[in-house]
């Protein structure tokens, strides 16, 4: 059965299966090529009469991911220049506005989509939440950084398509002055960059990182990638030149370039640059809640599939260690708390500690209302100021998802916690296998649930205990400041 939703813009057609309406590709900005193309988001233009609004609209414009990472994590492609759109599930019928959550995808800023079929949101729709799921530019075209273009233009995709949320979800049933923002990978680094956006304040009440720290480079950084798909394609380092090139040879060069790199190994690719506009040098104090945390081994995503993991030996580990400036007195912390461990999983858990657990750890401590009791050699410097908001000190929720796949020994892998979190199992099964622990979904799709309808998760706030709310089959259970002789280690 069809059901119409009135938008400022002009009233869409979604579908009613059960208790759920969806609409599908509803765009909340102009299609971002001819004028618009490395512009910022433009408004979409009024339409005449009901746009219909049943299935998905465009992707971003992409290549998929190279094997084998394309048939654990398989992107979709819609074709069609109008990708700036969105999703809602919404219960049918709600009485009082409900709260709405907001699901902005992963994928290294350069993959991915709302329409993959892990983020269906009925779930949540049937559990009291109006979910919002995004599409925005990636690679090049959202986040290459120009000298006659802005900066940051898939995060003000983003930032855009939180204000059609302000001003449109009423109609369909959602609260406006209850909106979580959740996102993982980048779309967690995209919500991190979000928090500190003047251009996104008052936009959101809540914030979820999955998987995702803090990271921004400088413009200097960021223009890196970008200079060289220019050299490789032969053509100024301009917005207005790559504009002229055909569209399937520029994500060929993207492709090329940084096709194969992964964050843990590295290689170039595309960031969120400091601009003292949309993403501020110095962070103003925090104002919302935030959930954060990371899976148990986050690296054997990319570890176990591409046979690295084996591949690492005595001498690789103590080149990666010279590369990255690791000190010996932390290889040896890790090795002797993993007595027979392979070179390769000692490199992979300092990594994930690295890049992800530890940064984690430092904005949750930076956030803590008193400074006497953040750990001195955990806190973020930068953040010494951001403690309080307002009247209330914000709260603070750190979970590790530990529950480990028997697909190809991925183990808690990176992205394996997202069907738990959506309840949808069935379409996360390349990653966890046909047999994923339903009575976990449960128990953590409930978390966040409650965090984007109440701002309490079901467990204690961060503070100087340091809880930690561990999900692991058959359900969750909260530990005290675990490995942190480890995390300190890198102090």
């Amino acid at each position: 059965m069809d059901i119409i939703a009135t938008t400022l813009q002009g009233r869409v057609r979604g579908r009613v299966e059960g208790s759920i309406a969806s609409y599908r590709g509803i765009p909340y900005a102009a299609a971002p090529f001819g004028i618009h193309r490395f512009r910022a988001p433009a408004p979409v233009e009024p339409w005449e009469g009901i746009r219909d609004a049943l299935e998905f609209g465009p992707t971003a414009p992409q290549r998929p991911y190279r094997p084998p990472l394309d048939r654990l994590i398989p992107d979709v492609d819609i074709p069609g220049e109008e990708c700036l759109n969105l999703n809602v599930w919404a219960p049918r019928g709600a009485g009082e506005p409900l709260p709405v959550l907001v699901w902005i995808h992963g994928g290294s800023l350069r993959n991915g989509s709302a329409a993959m079929p892990l983020y269906d949101g009925r779930a949540f729709a049937r559990d009291g939440v109006v979910l919002v799921s995004v599409n925005y530019r990636l690679g090049v075209e959202g986040f290459g950084v120009f000298p006659d273009a802005p900066d940051n233009r898939g995060l003000l995709d983003q930032i855009a398509a939180l204000v059609w949320v302000r001003d449109n979800i009423a109609g369909f049933g959602g609260d406006p002055g209850c909106v979580t923002v959740c996102g993982e990978s980048a779309g967690a680094i995209s919500i991190a960059a979000l928090l500190t956006s003047p251009r996104a304040a008052g936009l959101f009440h809540r914030a979820v990182l999955q998987s995702g720290p803090p990271h921004t480079v400088t413009r200097a950084e960021g223009a890196r990638t970008v200079r060289a798909m220019a050299k490789a394609l032969r053509v100024p380092a301009t917005a207005e030149e790559f504009a002229g090139v055909d569209r399937e040879r520029l994500l060929d060069v993207q492709d090329a370039l940084v096709g194969r790199a992964d964050p843990v190994s590295g290689g170039p690719g595309f960031h969120l640059v400091v601009d003292d506009d949309v993403v501020p040098a110095d962070p103003p104090p925090p104002s919302v809640d935030l959930l954060l945390g990371c899976n148990r081994e986050e690296y054997r995503l990319w570890f176990v599939p591409s046979g690295a993991l084996d591949r690492v030996n005595r001498l690789t580990l103590r080149l990666a260690l010279l590369r990255f400036r690791i000190p010996g007195r932390v290889a040896r912390l890790y090795r002797a708390g993993r007595p027979g461990a392979k070179p390769g999983v000692i490199l992979g858990e300092m990594a994930t500690d690295l890049l992800l657990r530890g940064p984690l750890n430092r904005l949750a401590d930076s956030r803590l209302a008193d400074p006497r009791l953040a750990d001195p050699r955990l806190a973020d410097p930068r953040l010494e100021d951001a403690r309080t908001a307002g009247s209330r000190p914000v709260r603070t929720y750190v979970y590790e998802f530990a529950w480990r796949s028997p697909v190809l020994g991925l183990g808690a892998c990176h992205a394996l916690e997202i069907g738990f979190v959506f309840d949808n199992l069935r379409h996360g099964e390349a990653l966890s296998g046909p047999d994923a622990p339903q009575p976990l979904a449960d128990v953590m799709h409930r978390a966040w649930v409650d965090f984007a309808t109440s701002g309490d998760p079901g467990w204690a706030a961060w503070d100087a205990r340091r809880p930690v709310r561990v999900f692991d089959h058959p359900g969750a259970s909260t530990v005290l400041a675990p490995r942190q002789e480890e995390l300190r280690a890198w102090l």
